[in-house]
């Protein structure tokens, strides 16, 4: 039976390889959204990351204002290079804060004055960059008032005074597991894509395969060869999980070799839950060619339900930033606990025994849509 169960399987698969959408969806289109994802997601942050370099344009002298200023903004986090202006044929940087002649005096004196931020990209970094200069300069005004309010002067002693002053409220920031490197946009990214792609991949090309067989003849004239139905149907769900595995070494030896993704300690149970996710889908993709009935239903409906399961599954980004409906939403769905079993074992390194809850979710998955896809098998 496994001989018979491996030529099916075989036969599946090298016929799926032959069209050319395969290898488009297979080895093209991750390489594409690695990029997309990963470029919008941006880099990493952590204690371990460099400053981030900002050029602080101050027309005169200024004052201790922008000294406090250009102080706040390297204790967020920038290397500051101030300058009074750029030369005509110099090249902008890609973060500049221009404040205004006169600004101490201005401020001083009640008048209304503004800060600017000058960067060319949007996105979260974008928005990040808004947040840390707006900070550094209410920062600023505030001490300014609270000196006003004291009756000192406005010098680098009452801003040091106020700095050293005790806070009503503190925030404790620790990371979430064992890791003290904030993740990187690729370390989301990468795996999303990859959990999506075999999604699509599965859905569409898997179960294709399977139709247009039935719709031609062909496993009615396969029916008809010594084999038992058993190995047949075991046979075609081998040939979708093959074509799974496939994509997902391929897509994991691209995003380790062109985009240095770390897969973390447990690299060998991070495989495993790719695995049982391939094992799932292969399964559902079985069950889903026997329900539809022509191809049109097979893309649209394919399609349809990866980008479903994989927005709610936090494929696309992470399910933190979702409401709190589709966080609990995401982690009873199939995507949402591969997703969250790879966050565990990658970013916050919590062990092997996190992915337990995932892997048992999965297989029990694989099998129950397996025998209902057994049972639901048509020859024609």
């Amino acid at each position: 039976m496994i001989r018979d169960v491996l030529v099916v399987a075989r036969n599946d698969l090298r016929r799926v390889l032959r069209q050319r959408e395969t290898w488009i969806w297979t080895f093209a289109m991750p390489l594409v959204f690695f990029y997309f994802f990963t470029a919008i997601q941006g880099g990493s942050s952590g204690t371990d990351h460099p400053k981030d370099p900002l050029t602080l344009v101050v027309p005169d002298a200024g004052g201790v204002l922008v000294d406090e200023l250009e102080r706040r903004l390297q204790g967020l986090d920038y290397e500051v290079a101030r300058v009074a202006e750029f030369a005509p044929d110099a090249p902008r940087p890609a973060r500049v804060v221009e404040v205004p002649a006169g600004f101490d005096a201005a401020v001083l004196a009640g008048r209304e004055t503004s800060v600017r931020l000058l960067r060319p990209e949007g996105g979260n970094a974008t928005e990040l960059d808004r947040f840390r200069v707006s900070r550094a300069a209410f920062g600023v005004l505030a001490d300014v008032v609270t000196n006003a309010a004291r009756r000192r002067e406005q010098t680098p002693e009452s801003f040091a005074e106020l700095a050293a002053w005790p806070r009503a409220l503190s925030l404790d920031v620790r990371p979430a597991g064992t890791r003290v490197r904030i993740p990187s946009g690729k370390e989301q990214s990468i795996p999303g894509t990859l959990v999506m792609f075999t999604l699509v991949l599965l859905l569409t090309s898997g179960a294709m395969g399977s139709l247009l067989e039935r719709r031609q003849g062909l496993t009615r004239r396969l029916a008809s060869a010594p084999l038992s139905r058993g190995a047949i149907v075991l046979g075609k769900w081998c040939g979708v999980y093959g074509l799974g595995l496939l994509q997902i070494a391929y897509a994991a030896a691209a995003g380790t070799l062109f985009f240095g993704l770390e897969w973390g300690p447990d690299a060998w149970v991070v495989a495993l839950v790719l695995c049982a996710w391939a094992a799932f889908v292969s399964s559902l993709a079985l069950l889903f060619a026997n329900l539809v009935a022509t191809e049109g239903q097979v893309i649209g409906l394919g399609v349809l339900a990866s980008n479903l399961l994989a927005a709610l599954g936090g494929c696309w980004w992470p399910i933190e930033v979702t409401p709190r409906w589709m966080q609990a939403l995401g982690g009873q769905l199939p995507s949402g606990a591969t997703m969250n079993a790879l966050h565990r074992l990658m970013i916050f390194q919590s062990g092997p025994s996190s992915a337990l809850p995932a892997l048992a979710y999965l297989t029990s998955g694989a099998l129950l849509l397996g025998f209902v896809a057994a049972r639901r098998f048509r020859f024609a």
